[in-house]
Formats: structure tokens, C-alpha cells, sequence
């Protein structure tokens, strides 16, 4: 019997000007839980997906079970009994949870017509065994994000998968859902089921992996018993030096009032009810006010309503004294409002434009930048450099690289270098560190502690819980569309704020 359920030897992948894994090495044992560990752009969503056949390595062999096998496509990883949970879920949103689950393993009659009854079966059998409770018949665009993650996992069971590969998996779901989730992963591996866990969360990887393998930079760091490590010596390995893991700020000195919301409605595009309903609050200059809640209860809309992507129906907006409910989205950022969207690639960033381009997106009509209508190219690289030294924005090409060609986290901080360096008193930020490394989000949270510092205002959203706690200075808990309680973030618990979250407990009107 192979020691290793999974062998990938000396794994070679590469794009056009960079070595995603370079000479990479990872061994899986039966029954274990594998954490696989790196910064943004380290290579690990890319080893998984050799491994699930989405690309062909340039060198290097697989091997399972000792035999080296080859992997063209994931027709060939399922055979294999390979699964994998991808961060952006692939399910049909118009197909049913149960169609979705037997979508390409459908078993058929006769005649080639499907026989449902026994599928329906294998997967309520499943679901009770694992306690993965969900509503077979439901279609997939109506229930949440965590219940998708489960309809993926059980697609990963019903097709009787080994190995089972979770890329990112608790990026968005509540503290609730992620504990559910690692007992989850502790009843696979019970049951000699392995797994491979992709994450550059450190709780969660002490809290439920065997070993620990750290990428860098496209490179192979080491493999650990995380039973023999510790969350500051991973983070060391993983981004090269000592990390802050704490948030360390100073008390907040809150002054005049910056951003006045009062009675505000936004209607859904989903149903019929208003994703937000009547909500009245405010921000001051020098405290950080984060919004918290379970994704999907209005927090985006919120956003949208405040910055102009979506027309409000009722309620008003006073940004520095002046009401600018019915500005357009330019004449908002004029008034004084910075955004860090939630949505990179829709909101944030031209795709096809280079980096340049994008980091003067909202300067590029100042005199700095343009002379009777003609830009000043000079000028604008100038700028673009300095930003990008100073908020470490790594891409192939420097000013001129293409924004759709950079990783997902270095696109995030160019946007958040744009907003931040204009220097607004509003500074709303949605999900600023979604997807970054602990390297990165240390990085961002000091330039949003700094913000705060300088008596700008700051509205964050975050889905983060330690984002949530650690930095912000006033709680605002989102749910159904409705402010259902303020917090103090030094008087409450990551359990209590969970019980807002999920609706189970709610202020009065007055505050308990």
C-alpha cells in the first residue's frame, strides 16, 4: 500500500510572463486533512487545478497511489474519485439543487430517460449521513451562499470522490457555517476520506488540518505537522517576514458628522420586498463604522444606494452638509466620497485598460493630469509608479500591465490605492481585504487605520469577522434589509454578533 493517497511531483505550471508553480512538490495521505497555504498569487488555486485537470503542467508527474496517472480534464479527476470545490461556485442558478448535484453523473433507464427517484434518494441519503441539510428541490438562485457551498460538497459525494479538494471554502459564509463546515471535514477524513484544503486563513487551518504545505511566490516553502506550529510561524513562512497578526490602533476621536443617512430604501432586483428597508445612521470624521452581516442581506444594495449605482426609492443622503441623494456617481466622488467596491471587475477597474490608466481613473480630468483635454502621459506614469510602490501593487509589467492580466489581489490593492490616495473625508469600503494574504491585509488595515487618523470618515462592509472586531470602532449589523442592532466591538463577542447576523436577536428601537 502507497504511503500517499497523492503524489504531484515536481509540478511546473506556467502563463506568459510568469511561473505560476515552479518545481512543486505536494503529498497527500489517506485520511489526512491538508492545508495548502501562500499569499495572493503563491500558486495554490493553480497546483489544485492541474491536479483537478483544468490545465496541463509543463513538467512534472501525478501519481495516485503510487502509479502515475495522467489527468487531461476533470472527467479524468472524478474518475479517479478527485473532487473539488472551486471558490466561485459552478452551479446552474436556474436548475434545482438536485439537478445541479447529478448534472454530468446522471444515471438514465432504458430509453435514456433520467431515473430521478433513485438520485433524489442517493442524495437525501447522503445529506442526512453528513448532516448537510438542504432543500432538494429548491432552485439554487433562492437559497444562500452557504447552503450553495453544501450542494457543491454533496456533488463531490454523490459521485463517490476520494480526495476532495476545497479551494477557499469559507470565504463566504458566517462563523456559524465555517464551524459547521470543519465538522464536516473532520467526518470525511473519519470516514478515509483526504483532503485537500486551499486557504490563507491561520484560525481555521489550526483549528482543523493535519499538515501544513506553504507556497511563495510560485515556489515550494516546506510541509509541517500543524500540531508542531504556530499561526505567527506559518504567517513568517507564507509571506517571508514577522507579520502583525493584531490590529494595533488608538482609541478613536470621532469629530463633526461626515455622512448623514436618513430613512433610506432601495428596492431589490431579486423579490419583491426592498433589499433595504428604512435605514437611518451616521459617520463621523475619525471612527471607522463597519456594517456587518450575513452576505445577501442588503449590505450591497446599501452601498449601491449610497454611491449611485442604484436609485434609492425613498430617504436621504447628506455627504459634508450637503444633500447629494440625487447626484450622479461622479458628482458624489466630487462631493467628497471615496469607494472600494465590492465587485473588483464590474465596479472597480477597466479590464482591458493598463494599470496606468486605471490609477488615474478619477484624477485624470484634474490640471495635474490633462492640459486643454490632452493628458499628460508623463505625469500620469509618474503618478501610477509612486502608487505602486507605495501600496506594493505587483504585476508583470509595471504601469503598463493590463488590469485583467494581474491576480486577483494585487487588482484589489491598485483599486485601493486610487481611492485612498485621493484623499476624501468618505471613505466607504466594501470587503477592501476580500482575497488578500495576511501580508497584504496587515498592509490595507494600517492604510485604513491611517485614513481614520487623518479624520477622514470610514464606512467599511465586511463579511470578515476578525475584520469586523479588530477594526472597526462602531458595529452596525445588517439583516433582511434592516439595521437590527449597534454594537460596540470592545463589548461584545464574535457568538453575540453572530446571533444578530443570523436574526436571532434584534435591538429595539431604543436599544435594549
Amino acid at each position: 500500500m502507497a504511503e500517499y493517497v497523492i503524489e504531484m511531483n515536481h509540478i511546473r505550471k506556467e502563463f506568459p510572463g510568469i511561473v505560476a508553480n515552479d518545481d512543486i512538490t505536494l503529498q497527500l495521505r489517506k485520511g489526512e486533512i491538508h492545508a495548502l497555504l501562500g499569499e495572493n498569487g503563491a500558486g495554490k488555486s493553480t497546483l489544485m487545478s492541474v491536479l483537478f485537470g483544468l490545465y496541463q503542467p509543463e513538467a512534472g508527474e501525478i501519481k495516485k497511489n503510487g502509479e502515475v496517472v495522467k489527468i487531461d480534464n476533470p472527467n479524468d479527476a472524478t474518475a479517479l474519485g478527485i473532487g473539488m470545490v472551486h471558490q466561485h461556485f459552478k452551479l446552474v442558478d436556474v436548475f434545482t439543487v438536485l439537478d445541479n448535484i447529478i448534472l454530468g453523473a446522471e444515471t438514465t433507464g432504458a430509453l435514456g430517460f433520467l431515473k430521478k427517484k433513485e438520485a433524489r434518494e442517493k442524495v437525501i441519503a447522503l445529506s442526512e449521513k453528513y448532516g448537510l441539510k438542504v432543500d432538494v428541490d429548491a432552485k439554487v438562485e433562492d437559497i444562500s451562499v452557504g447552503m450553495q457551498q453544501r450542494v457543491e460538497i454533496l456533488k463531490m459525494l454523490y459521485r463517490d470522490n476520494e480526495i476532495l479538494i476545497f479551494d477557499e471554502p469559507t470565504a463566504v459564509l458566517t462563523p456559524q457555517e465555517i464551524d459547521e463546515l470543519m465538522e464536516i471535514m473532520r467526518g470525511f477524513a473519519k470516514e478515509g476520506k483526504s483532503i485537500l484544503f486551499i486557504t490563507h486563513k491561520l484560525n481555521e487551518i489550526m483549528a482543523v488540518s493535519d499538515r501544513v504545505t506553504v507556497l511563495r511566490k510560485g515556489k515550494y516553502v516546506g510541509t509541517v505537522n500543524t500540531s508542531e506550529t504556530n499561526k505567527q510561524e506559518l504567517s513568517n513562512m507564507m509571506v517571508g517576514r514577522p507579520v502583525q497578526l493584531e490590529i494595533e490602533k488608538d482609541e478613536a476621536k470621532p469629530a463633526e458628522t461626515i455622512l448623514k443617512v436618513e430613512g433610506l430604501t432601495v428596492p431589490s432586483k431579486i423579490h419583491k420586498n426592498n433589499a433595504v428597508n428604512n435605514v437611518s445612521f451616521d459617520v463621523r470624521a475619525g471612527e471607522i463604522v463597519c456594517i456587518a452581516g450575513i452576505d445577501g442581506n442588503g449590505q450591497t444594495e446599501l452601498i449601491y444606494g449610497l454611491t449611485g449605482l442604484e436609485k434609492a426609492t425613498a430617504g436621504t443622503i447628506t455627504l459634508c452638509g450637503k444633500d447629494i441623494s440625487h447626484s450622479s456617481i461622479r458628482k458624489r466622488a466630487l462631493a467628497g466620497m471615496s469607494h472600494i467596491p465590492e465587485d473588483r471587475h464590474k465596479h472597480g477597474l477597466v479590464l482591458s485598460f493598463t494599470l496606468e490608466q486605471n490609477m488615474v481613473l478619477q484624477k485624470y480630468r484634474e490640471p495635474e493630469f490633462q492640459n486643454h483635454g490632452f493628458i499628460k502621459f508623463d505625469e500620469v506614469r509618474k503618478y501610477a509608479n509612486r502608487l505602486i510602490e507605495d501600496y506594493d501593487v505587483r504585476s508583470g509589467q509595471g504601469p503598463v500591465t493590463i488590469a485583467r492580466s494581474m491576480s486577483g489581489g494585487n487588482q484589489q490593492k491598485a483599486i485601493i490605492a486610487r481611492e485612498l490616495d485621493r484623499e476624501e473625508p468618505l471613505i466607504i469600503a466594501v470587503q477592501p481585504t476580500r482575497g488578500l494574504d495576511v501580508g497584504a491585509i496587515e498592509h490595507i488595515h494600517n492604510q485604513i487605520i491611517a485614513e481614520r487618523d487623518k479624520g477622514h470618515a470610514v464606512l467599511l462592509v465586511s463579511l470578515e469577522l476578525d475584520e469586523v472586531m479588530s477594526l472597526s470602532d462602531r458595529l452596525l449589523v445588517m439583516y433582511e434589509g434592516e439595521i437590527v442592532g449597534e454594537l460596540d466591538p470592545k463589548q461584545t463577542t464574535p457568538e453575540e454578533l453572530g446571533l444578530y447576523m443570523s436574526g436571532a436577536k434584534r435591538q429595539g428601537k431604543e436599544g435594549e
